[in-house]
């Protein structure tokens, strides 16, 4: 059994004056990449030097205007990195780049020469200040961890003083959601009081959830007290770095943007110490899902995958959000029929507003239109067999013809599996437009007789086929080429058989268009019934076809 009685609740905020759950998201928050420091500082491989300046490079065209590229004081390779993007100009004029420190002399000189150049930068110090972390790990009074605070800014603010370029100060208390709320804001404020930021000239105060402790909801009502309680709240850029311990970062960050903040830290795809950063690229699709601008150029995810992948040595898992293998593809035959359905009425709506189930948003949109959104095996049903038979190769089945074939597709997928959309449509071909067997049609003419004729029976059709490789032919009068043809075959072979249904379609538009047709046939002696499918480029052609693959597939041949 588990030991649970090992564990303790972590502290709620008491806080009943909330006001963030009434409250939606209306805009795209600051985005800062922590990919190339708190990313990389997790990877099993850290990224080298030419690898970083690729990552780099890809996070400006994706829209990230701050990025936080490393420790430069406390790493030569990262310290190189910084030097390379400076001297090689490759920080465009609109994006900062963040450098992290401790707050310590030696280290803050350090990373003042790893800046130098920069037209502008961020200078992100810390120091933890959660009550187990005083405890255990510095064994410090909450005067002497607010000492360090304020001694850090002091040195970060000598040092801007005389840099020809623009410093912003971001601080952290890291484990901010270990810190007891009224000693978080007193060490912020402390720091705020020594920088001495304005409106015009903000820092940035980052609360991270260093590690998840609680539900987001506790986070959220952190930050916005936080919000509230900050002097000068117009000096300040609210940010957030929210982790993923309990597996809820992207909720964290979601409610704290409720709750008042400006500003999201996190890394693509959530990589990251432990279970990972928060996911940007998660937050800013469900942004995107919901009609708003994330501000960030990820209309090709594929693109994504491959660099996260190459730089970062780091699979992305299938079911993950967005981008992964399988999270737009149905295998559920409810799920298929349900989104063959909601395409369809797109389609016939000629709808500009995306809506069709189990599918928040087009995958077409975030470059995802190679993919199949729909996969048969086993568990899927005649909604999924119709989508592929419509969406790939242009059949669009009548609708009680779907559950006949959906029965053989799963037939055969419960012994093989899986079955590719090129598979489908074999099988298509070999019940439907192949069954040329014992009856073989051949030809047709049809000649109509109204001036001839006041009867009903206006058609006349000449059939040629082959019966079990013999060549035969007959010529019947009916009330269109379908219903002669028909006739002609009951007469013909001694059969009793009905056209129930019939449908018809082009396959194609332009000059060499294909039509398809769709007979649904009864056998009267037997009562049974099944569907054929004819194919040509003349429509009459097409139903008699249908006839014959329906006789054949019921089995009735020439009588013995």
């Amino acid at each position: 059994m588990l030991n649970y009685k090992r564990y303790r609740r972590n502290p709620v905020v008491n806080y009943p004056e909330r006001e963030w759950p009434g409250k939606e998201i209306e805009k795209a928050p600051v985005w800062c990449s922590v990919d190339l420091r708190d990313g990389n500082q997790a990877l099993i491989d850290p990224m080298v030097v030419s690898e970083k300046i690729e990552m780099f490079l890809y996070l400006v065209k994706l829209g990230f205007k701050e990025i936080e590229i490393g420790f430069p004081a406390a790493s030569q390779i990262e310290f190189d990195f910084l030097r390379q993007l400076v001297e090689r100009k490759m920080i465009p004029d609109d994006v900062r780049v963040q450098v992290l420190t401790q707050c310590r002399k030696e280290l803050i000189d350090r990373t003042f020469e790893a800046i130098e150049g920069c037209s502008q930068a961020v200078v992100h110090i810390y120091n933890s200040t959660s009550t187990l972390q005083r405890d255990v790990v510095f064994h410090a009074s909450r005067e002497e961890i607010i000492d360090i605070a304020v001694r850090g800014t002091e040195m970060v603010k000598e040092r801007a003083a005389s840099f020809p370029g623009k410093i912003i100060l971001e601080y952290s208390p890291e484990s901010f959601t270990g810190t007891e709320l009224d000693f978080a804001l007193e060490i912020c404020t402390a720091v705020q009081e020594t920088w001495k930021p304005t409106k015009e000239e903000p820092m940035i105060i980052n609360l991270p959830s260093t590690v998840e402790m609680n539900t987001p909801n506790v986070y959220a009502d952190q930050i916005e007290w936080m919000d509230r309680h900050f002097k000068d709240r117009e000096s300040i850029i609210l940010s957030v770095h929210p982790h993923n311990d309990r597996g809820t970062g992207v909720a964290s960050a979601e409610l704290a943007l409720l709750a008042g903040a400006q500003r999201v830290e996190g890394t693509l795809f959530g990589n990251g110490e432990r279970t990972g950063n928060v996911d940007l690229l998660t937050i800013a699709y469900n942004m995107f899902s919901q009609g708003i601008n994330p501000e960030l150029s990820i209309e090709h995810v594929n693109e994504i995958i491959e660099i996260y992948k190459r730089c970062c040595k780091m699979p992305v898992d299938a079911r993950h959000p967005y981008a992964g293998q399988l999270v737009f593809t149905a295998f559920s035959g409810s799920h298929q029929d349900a989104i063959n359905k909601g395409v369809q009425a797109m389609k016939e709506r000629n709808s500009e507003i995306w809506q069709v189930p189990y599918l928040p948003i087009d995958p077409a949109d975030i470059g995802r239109e190679y993919e199949p959104i729909v996969r048969i095996n086993s568990q899927s049903g005649k909604g999924g067999v119709a989508f592929i038979m419509g969406t790939y190769f242009g059949f669009k089945l009548p609708k009680a013809m779907q559950r006949e074939f959906a029965d053989v597709i799963q037939s055969k997928s419960e012994k093989q599996g899986e079955i590719p959309p090129e598979e489908v449509m074999e099988s298509f071909r070999e019940e439907y437009l192949n069954r040329k067997e014992p009856l073989h049609f051949r030809g047709l003419r049809v000649d109509d007789l109204a001036e001839e004729t006041n009867s009903e029976f206006d058609t006349r059709v000449t059939v040629r086929y082959t019966d079990h490789g013999t060549a035969e032919q007959y010529m019947a009068v009916g009330n269109g080429p379908i219903d002669a043809a028909q006739r002609g075959l009951q007469e013909k072979l001694g059969i009793s058989i009905k056209v129930l249904d019939y449908e018809e379609h082009a396959l194609q538009s332009g000059s060499n268009s294909q039509a398809a047709a769709y007979i649904h046939l009864l056998d009267a002696e037997s009562g049974r019934v099944t569907y054929g499918v004819g194919v040509s480029s003349n429509i009459t052609r097409a139903s008699v076809r249908a006839i014959f693959s329906a006789l054949n597939r019921l089995g009735l041949g020439k009588k013995a």
